[in-house]
């Protein structure tokens, strides 16, 4: 999209995410609300629930439809038995039919995750995001901040998200 067609529109970005305990819903609501300070960004925020999940497989064509309309997706999970949790895994495979076209392609991702432990292979859920992410040709934006700078927002070395 050329910079004077987006110039038209404003940004929309997708916040999708499961939370079970409401630590990654915290989480994703700390996101939208530094997200909507910056003007002219769009939410589509979705928690997934468990009603969604049928037989297995994550069942929302709407909520599909609206993040392939996002020019950014930011994916959160807790972090359970090291990888995302089941309810997102289902929503991650059942995307497989944008993944074939290549709907989110080119489009910009970013991922969180929380988990008890002060490690507890948080990194790992990261990785599952970032490839999942790559496998949909989108660019994955990292953190990007020093482990041990004045803000320490990376205090554990983790540049992935």
């Amino acid at each position: 999209m050329n910079n004077k067609a987006r110039s038209k529109k404003a940004l929309q970005i997708g916040v999708v995410y499961f939370s079970k305990t409401g630590h990654t819903e915290q989480l994703a609501k700390a996101i939208i609300k530094g997200i909507q300070n910056t003007s002219d960004i769009a939410i589509i925020e979705h928690n997934i629930r468990d009603d969604e999940i049928v037989n297995g497989r994550f069942c929302n064509e709407l909520l599909f439809q609206q993040l392939t309309d996002c020019d950014a997706i930011t994916f959160g999970s807790p972090t359970y038995m090291g990888s995302v949790a089941a309810q997102f895994k289902a929503f991650l495979d059942s995307s497989s039919d944008l993944w074939e076209k290549q709907l989110w392609a080119d489009k910009w991702a970013v991922g969180f995750t929380c988990g008890a432990g002060l490690n507890g292979e948080q990194t790992c859920t990261l990785q599952t995001l970032f490839t999942f992410a790559s496998q949909h040709g989108m660019l994955w934006l990292g953190l990007d901040k020093p482990s041990l700078g004045k803000e320490k927002l990376n205090r554990m070395g983790c540049q992935i998200g």
